[in-house]
Protein backbone atom coordinates (compact mmCIF):
# COMPACT_ATOMS: atom_id res chain seq x y z
CA UNK A 1 0.00 0.00 0.00
CA UNK A 2 1.41 3.36 -0.63
CA UNK A 3 1.62 6.20 1.67
CA UNK A 4 -0.97 8.98 2.03
CA UNK A 5 0.29 11.55 0.54
CA UNK A 6 2.15 14.15 3.17
CA UNK A 7 0.27 17.43 1.05
CA UNK A 8 -3.19 16.30 2.34
CA UNK A 9 -4.13 17.59 5.45
CA UNK A 10 -3.30 15.80 9.03
CA UNK A 11 -6.67 14.46 9.00
CA UNK A 12 -7.27 13.31 5.78
CA UNK A 13 -3.85 11.08 6.45
CA UNK A 14 -5.17 10.15 9.69
CA UNK A 15 -8.24 8.76 8.07
CA UNK A 16 -6.68 7.09 4.97
CA UNK A 17 -4.63 4.92 7.29
CA UNK A 18 -7.89 4.29 9.70
CA UNK A 19 -10.15 3.41 6.83
CA UNK A 20 -7.60 0.72 5.86
CA UNK A 21 -7.80 -0.71 9.55
CA UNK A 22 -11.64 -0.65 9.16
CA UNK A 23 -11.64 -2.33 5.93
CA UNK A 24 -9.98 -5.10 7.95
CA UNK A 25 -12.47 -4.88 10.43
CA UNK A 26 -15.81 -4.94 8.05
CA UNK A 27 -14.05 -7.31 6.05
CA UNK A 28 -13.49 -9.93 8.83
CA UNK A 29 -16.39 -9.78 10.54
CA UNK A 30 -18.54 -10.24 7.63
CA UNK A 31 -16.68 -13.02 6.16
CA UNK A 32 -17.17 -15.18 9.78
CA UNK A 33 -21.03 -14.58 8.54
CA UNK A 34 -21.13 -14.51 4.78
CA UNK A 35 -18.17 -17.58 4.28
CA UNK A 36 -17.03 -17.45 0.73
CA UNK A 37 -17.99 -13.99 -0.56
CA UNK A 38 -14.88 -11.86 -0.02
CA UNK A 39 -15.67 -9.92 -3.71
CA UNK A 40 -19.16 -9.43 -2.74
CA UNK A 41 -18.01 -7.70 0.56
CA UNK A 42 -15.32 -6.08 -1.44
CA UNK A 43 -17.66 -4.16 -3.68
CA UNK A 44 -20.55 -3.51 -1.10
CA UNK A 45 -17.90 -1.85 0.91
CA UNK A 46 -17.09 0.22 -2.19
CA UNK A 47 -20.76 0.89 -3.09
CA UNK A 48 -21.02 2.61 0.57
CA UNK A 49 -17.94 4.47 0.48
CA UNK A 50 -18.95 5.44 -2.81
CA UNK A 51 -22.73 6.79 -1.72
CA UNK A 52 -23.85 4.64 -4.11
CA UNK A 53 -26.73 1.94 -3.84
CA UNK A 54 -26.63 -1.76 -4.94
CA UNK A 55 -28.38 -4.40 -6.49
CA UNK A 56 -27.54 -7.79 -5.48
CA UNK A 57 -27.85 -10.56 -8.13
CA UNK A 58 -28.46 -14.80 -7.05
CA UNK A 59 -30.80 -17.30 -6.69
CA UNK A 60 -32.62 -17.60 -3.70
CA UNK A 61 -30.43 -19.13 -0.62
CA UNK A 62 -27.07 -17.82 -0.98
CA UNK A 63 -27.37 -15.30 2.08
CA UNK A 64 -27.73 -12.22 0.17
CA UNK A 65 -30.24 -10.68 2.75
CA UNK A 66 -27.78 -12.26 5.93
CA UNK A 67 -25.34 -10.02 3.98
CA UNK A 68 -27.26 -6.67 4.04
CA UNK A 69 -28.54 -7.04 7.55
CA UNK A 70 -24.78 -7.48 9.00
CA UNK A 71 -23.52 -4.39 7.20
CA UNK A 72 -26.32 -2.76 9.14
CA UNK A 73 -24.95 -4.32 12.21
CA UNK A 74 -21.35 -3.42 11.56
CA UNK A 75 -21.78 0.31 10.61
CA UNK A 76 -24.14 0.73 13.81
CA UNK A 77 -26.97 2.07 11.71
CA UNK A 78 -30.76 1.93 11.41
CA UNK A 79 -31.92 -0.62 9.24
CA UNK A 80 -35.72 -1.53 7.87
CA UNK A 81 -36.49 -4.78 5.76
CA UNK A 82 -38.92 -4.45 2.80
CA UNK A 83 -40.18 -7.84 1.75
CA UNK A 84 -40.95 -7.21 -2.27
CA UNK A 85 -44.38 -9.06 -3.33
CA UNK A 86 -46.56 -8.85 -6.28
CA UNK A 87 -49.18 -6.95 -4.06
CA UNK A 88 -46.75 -4.50 -2.02
CA UNK A 89 -48.36 -1.07 -2.59
CA UNK A 90 -46.09 2.51 -2.87
CA UNK A 91 -47.19 3.51 0.36
CA UNK A 92 -45.95 0.87 1.94
CA UNK A 93 -42.97 1.84 0.96
CA UNK A 94 -43.13 5.39 1.66
CA UNK A 95 -46.05 5.78 4.28
CA UNK A 96 -49.29 6.97 4.66
CA UNK A 97 -51.39 9.86 6.22
CA UNK A 98 -54.11 8.14 8.85
CA UNK A 99 -56.62 10.06 10.11
CA UNK A 100 -56.11 10.32 14.00
CA UNK A 101 -58.66 12.38 16.64
CA UNK A 102 -57.13 15.34 18.34
CA UNK A 103 -58.78 15.07 21.81
CA UNK A 104 -57.75 18.45 22.64
CA UNK A 105 -59.72 20.49 20.11
CA UNK A 106 -61.81 17.31 19.11
CA UNK A 107 -61.55 17.60 15.37
CA UNK A 108 -59.49 14.85 13.09
CA UNK A 109 -56.76 15.27 11.51
CA UNK A 110 -54.44 13.75 9.08
CA UNK A 111 -50.72 12.01 10.45
CA UNK A 112 -48.00 11.15 8.11
CA UNK A 113 -46.70 7.97 9.66
CA UNK A 114 -43.34 7.00 8.23
CA UNK A 115 -42.58 4.15 5.72
CA UNK A 116 -39.74 1.67 5.96
CA UNK A 117 -37.52 3.64 3.49
CA UNK A 118 -37.11 6.56 6.31
CA UNK A 119 -33.91 4.32 7.58
CA UNK A 120 -30.21 4.42 7.10
CA UNK A 121 -30.08 1.04 5.30
CA UNK A 122 -33.27 -0.50 3.52
CA UNK A 123 -33.19 -3.54 2.34
CA UNK A 124 -35.42 -3.98 -0.92
CA UNK A 125 -35.48 -8.51 -0.69
CA UNK A 126 -36.60 -9.72 -3.68
CA UNK A 127 -36.97 -6.22 -5.31
CA UNK A 128 -38.27 -7.72 -8.88
CA UNK A 129 -41.01 -9.47 -7.16
CA UNK A 130 -43.13 -6.64 -7.29
CA UNK A 131 -44.62 -4.64 -10.29
CA UNK A 132 -42.83 -1.43 -11.65
CA UNK A 133 -45.14 1.20 -10.12
CA UNK A 134 -44.00 -0.34 -6.81
CA UNK A 135 -40.71 -0.42 -7.76
CA UNK A 136 -40.62 3.13 -8.72
CA UNK A 137 -41.76 4.42 -5.50
CA UNK A 138 -38.03 3.97 -4.32
CA UNK A 139 -36.79 6.42 -7.60
CA UNK A 140 -37.15 9.72 -5.59
CA UNK A 141 -35.50 8.48 -2.88
CA UNK A 142 -32.72 6.99 -4.36
CA UNK A 143 -32.29 10.00 -6.42
CA UNK A 144 -32.80 13.03 -3.84
CA UNK A 145 -32.66 11.09 -0.98
CA UNK A 146 -36.28 12.80 0.02
CA UNK A 147 -40.10 11.35 -0.13
CA UNK A 148 -43.18 12.97 -1.48
CA UNK A 149 -46.47 12.17 0.27
CA UNK A 150 -49.57 13.58 -0.60
CA UNK A 151 -47.99 17.13 -1.69
CA UNK A 152 -45.90 17.07 0.76
CA UNK A 153 -41.71 16.25 0.72
CA UNK A 154 -39.64 14.15 3.54
CA UNK A 155 -35.99 14.60 3.72
CA UNK A 156 -33.81 11.14 4.50
CA UNK A 157 -30.89 11.56 6.83
CA UNK A 158 -27.72 10.30 5.55
CA UNK A 159 -26.84 8.13 5.37
CA UNK A 160 -29.15 6.64 3.21
CA UNK A 161 -28.43 3.76 1.36
CA UNK A 162 -31.01 1.33 -0.90
CA UNK A 163 -29.43 -2.23 -1.32
CA UNK A 164 -31.84 -4.51 -3.02
CA UNK A 165 -31.33 -8.21 -3.76
CA UNK A 166 -33.16 -9.78 -6.61
CA UNK A 167 -33.57 -13.17 -7.59
CA UNK A 168 -33.02 -14.14 -11.58
CA UNK A 169 -35.50 -12.85 -14.22
CA UNK A 170 -36.25 -15.87 -15.63
CA UNK A 171 -37.21 -17.51 -12.33
CA UNK A 172 -41.37 -17.63 -12.26
CA UNK A 173 -43.05 -14.43 -10.36
CA UNK A 174 -40.65 -11.91 -11.23
CA UNK A 175 -40.75 -8.77 -12.87
CA UNK A 176 -37.83 -7.23 -15.12
CA UNK A 177 -37.06 -3.64 -12.99
CA UNK A 178 -37.56 -0.38 -15.03
CA UNK A 179 -34.15 0.86 -16.84
CA UNK A 180 -34.72 4.20 -14.75
CA UNK A 181 -34.41 2.58 -11.77
CA UNK A 182 -31.42 0.02 -12.57
CA UNK A 183 -29.56 2.97 -13.42
CA UNK A 184 -29.76 4.58 -10.30
CA UNK A 185 -27.70 1.58 -8.96
CA UNK A 186 -24.02 2.07 -8.21
CA UNK A 187 -23.47 -1.46 -8.75
CA UNK A 188 -25.20 -4.40 -9.83
CA UNK A 189 -23.25 -7.59 -7.61
CA UNK A 190 -23.22 -11.14 -9.05
CA UNK A 191 -23.44 -13.50 -5.60
CA UNK A 192 -22.23 -16.73 -7.46
CA UNK A 193 -22.69 -20.27 -5.90
CA UNK A 194 -19.92 -21.85 -3.40
CA UNK A 195 -17.74 -24.12 -4.62
CA UNK A 196 -17.81 -27.60 -2.41
CA UNK A 197 -15.58 -26.68 0.68
CA UNK A 198 -17.30 -23.78 1.43
CA UNK A 199 -20.58 -25.49 1.53
CA UNK A 200 -18.74 -27.81 4.28
CA UNK A 201 -17.64 -24.89 6.35
CA UNK A 202 -21.29 -23.36 6.14
CA UNK A 203 -23.30 -26.80 7.25
CA UNK A 204 -20.57 -27.78 10.24
CA UNK A 205 -21.38 -24.81 11.48
CA UNK A 206 -25.02 -24.67 11.34
CA UNK A 207 -25.50 -27.73 12.43
CA UNK A 208 -23.04 -27.11 15.51
CA UNK A 209 -25.05 -24.05 16.10
CA UNK A 210 -22.43 -21.51 14.90
CA UNK A 211 -23.81 -17.92 14.96
CA UNK A 212 -20.90 -15.49 15.05
CA UNK A 213 -21.81 -12.54 17.05
CA UNK A 214 -21.52 -9.19 14.42
CA UNK A 215 -20.16 -6.15 16.44
CA UNK A 216 -20.03 -2.66 15.09
CA UNK A 217 -16.87 -1.57 13.50
CA UNK A 218 -17.57 2.33 12.78
CA UNK A 219 -20.78 4.70 13.19
CA UNK A 220 -22.59 6.56 11.00
CA UNK A 221 -21.00 10.08 11.96
CA UNK A 222 -17.44 8.56 10.86
CA UNK A 223 -18.86 6.76 8.12
CA UNK A 224 -19.88 10.36 7.34
CA UNK A 225 -16.68 11.59 7.46
CA UNK A 226 -14.83 8.39 5.85
CA UNK A 227 -17.84 8.90 2.71
CA UNK A 228 -17.01 12.75 2.41
CA UNK A 229 -13.14 11.69 1.85
CA UNK A 230 -13.69 9.85 -0.66
CA UNK A 231 -15.50 12.56 -2.27
CA UNK A 232 -12.14 14.25 -2.05
CA UNK A 233 -9.79 11.89 -3.92
CA UNK A 234 -8.18 13.46 -6.61
CA UNK A 235 -8.77 11.97 -10.11
CA UNK A 236 -6.47 12.93 -12.83
CA UNK A 237 -7.15 14.44 -16.30
CA UNK A 238 -5.81 10.82 -17.85
CA UNK A 239 -8.04 8.78 -15.80
CA UNK A 240 -11.08 11.36 -16.35
CA UNK A 241 -10.59 11.06 -20.15
CA UNK A 242 -10.17 6.74 -19.75
CA UNK A 243 -13.66 7.46 -18.04
CA UNK A 244 -15.48 9.16 -19.92
CA UNK A 245 -13.83 7.03 -23.39
CA UNK A 246 -15.10 3.75 -21.95
CA UNK A 247 -18.39 5.37 -20.97
CA UNK A 248 -18.84 6.70 -25.03
CA UNK A 249 -17.64 3.38 -26.07
CA UNK A 250 -20.80 1.54 -25.13
CA UNK A 251 -22.88 3.52 -27.52
CA UNK A 252 -23.61 1.78 -30.78
CA UNK A 253 -21.55 3.62 -33.37
CA UNK A 254 -18.86 4.77 -30.94
CA UNK A 255 -16.48 1.42 -30.99
CA UNK A 256 -16.46 -2.10 -32.10
CA UNK A 257 -16.79 -2.65 -28.50
CA UNK A 258 -20.06 -2.23 -29.04
CA UNK A 259 -21.19 -4.67 -31.25
CA UNK A 260 -25.06 -6.05 -30.74
CA UNK A 261 -25.51 -3.02 -27.94
CA UNK A 262 -29.11 -1.06 -28.50
CA UNK A 263 -28.59 1.39 -25.83
CA UNK A 264 -25.37 2.22 -23.99
CA UNK A 265 -24.56 3.72 -20.73
CA UNK A 266 -25.78 7.10 -19.09
CA UNK A 267 -23.70 9.58 -18.03
CA UNK A 268 -24.77 9.25 -14.58
CA UNK A 269 -22.57 5.77 -15.52
CA UNK A 270 -19.28 7.55 -15.90
CA UNK A 271 -20.06 9.62 -12.46
CA UNK A 272 -20.56 6.49 -10.95
CA UNK A 273 -17.59 4.55 -12.39
CA UNK A 274 -15.35 8.18 -11.31
CA UNK A 275 -17.14 7.57 -7.31
CA UNK A 276 -16.44 3.73 -7.31
CA UNK A 277 -12.66 4.29 -8.15
CA UNK A 278 -12.25 6.69 -6.02
CA UNK A 279 -13.42 5.43 -3.28
CA UNK A 280 -11.30 1.99 -4.19
CA UNK A 281 -7.91 3.80 -4.28
CA UNK A 282 -9.14 5.61 -0.72
CA UNK A 283 -9.15 1.85 0.02
CA UNK A 284 -6.32 1.21 -0.81
CA UNK A 285 -4.51 4.04 0.95
CA UNK A 286 -4.37 6.24 -2.44
CA UNK A 287 -5.30 9.79 -2.55
CA UNK A 288 -5.78 9.76 -6.25
CA UNK A 289 -7.76 7.47 -8.19
CA UNK A 290 -5.48 4.77 -11.34
CA UNK A 291 -6.59 3.37 -14.21
CA UNK A 292 -6.44 0.11 -12.29
CA UNK A 293 -9.16 1.46 -10.07
CA UNK A 294 -11.20 2.07 -12.70
CA UNK A 295 -10.67 -1.85 -14.31
CA UNK A 296 -11.36 -2.77 -10.64
CA UNK A 297 -15.14 -1.97 -10.47
CA UNK A 298 -16.16 -1.38 -14.49
CA UNK A 299 -17.99 -4.44 -14.52
CA UNK A 300 -20.55 -4.45 -11.37
CA UNK A 301 -21.19 -0.44 -12.67
CA UNK A 302 -21.42 -0.76 -16.38
CA UNK A 303 -22.92 -4.23 -17.09
CA UNK A 304 -26.59 -3.42 -15.86
CA UNK A 305 -26.74 -0.11 -17.85
CA UNK A 306 -25.61 -1.79 -21.36
CA UNK A 307 -29.02 -2.68 -23.28
CA UNK A 308 -28.80 -5.55 -25.64
CA UNK A 309 -30.65 -5.54 -29.15
CA UNK A 310 -32.53 -8.58 -29.44
CA UNK A 311 -30.35 -10.27 -32.11
CA UNK A 312 -27.25 -10.37 -29.75
CA UNK A 313 -29.60 -11.98 -27.39
CA UNK A 314 -30.13 -14.61 -29.81
CA UNK A 315 -26.57 -14.77 -30.40
CA UNK A 316 -26.31 -15.46 -26.23
CA UNK A 317 -24.28 -12.25 -25.77
CA UNK A 318 -24.34 -10.85 -22.64
CA UNK A 319 -23.22 -7.16 -21.30
CA UNK A 320 -20.11 -8.19 -19.43
CA UNK A 321 -18.90 -9.67 -23.34
CA UNK A 322 -19.46 -5.99 -24.11
CA UNK A 323 -16.99 -4.73 -21.38
CA UNK A 324 -14.27 -7.33 -21.42
CA UNK A 325 -14.28 -5.69 -25.34
CA UNK A 326 -14.08 -2.38 -23.84
CA UNK A 327 -11.39 -2.93 -21.67
CA UNK A 328 -9.72 -4.91 -24.74
CA UNK A 329 -9.96 -2.09 -27.17
CA UNK A 330 -10.36 0.95 -25.29
CA UNK A 331 -6.32 1.41 -23.94
CA UNK A 332 -5.54 3.66 -20.94
CA UNK A 333 -3.02 6.75 -21.62
CA UNK A 334 0.35 5.79 -21.31
CA UNK A 335 1.01 8.92 -19.86
CA UNK A 336 2.38 8.32 -15.99
CA UNK A 337 -0.16 9.31 -13.03
CA UNK A 338 1.01 12.21 -10.67
CA UNK A 339 2.42 11.26 -7.36
CA UNK A 340 0.98 14.66 -5.44
CA UNK A 341 -1.60 16.44 -5.16
CA UNK A 342 -0.16 18.95 -6.56
CA UNK A 343 0.42 17.68 -10.27
CA UNK A 344 -3.45 15.88 -9.65
CA UNK A 345 -6.52 18.20 -10.94
CA UNK A 346 -9.12 17.48 -8.86
CA UNK A 347 -13.05 16.40 -10.32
Amino acid sequence: MEPANPSLPADDVAAIDRLGTIYKELSAELSKVIIGQQRVVELLSIALFSRGHALLMGVPGLAKTLLISSVAKTLDLSFNRIQFTPDLMPADITGTDIIQDDSAGGKRQFEFIKGPVFANIVLADEINRAPAKTQSALLEAMQEYRVTVMGRTFTLLPPFFVLATQNPIEQEGTYPLPEAQLDRFLFKINVGRNPAEVLTRIVLNREMGVEPAVPRVLDAEELLRLMGLARRIAIPDAVAGYIGRLVNATHPGESEAARGVKYGASPRAALGLAAAAKARALRQGRPFCSFEDVQAVIRPVLEHRILLDHMAKLEGATPGDVVERLLTEIPAQDKPLPHSLAAAKIH
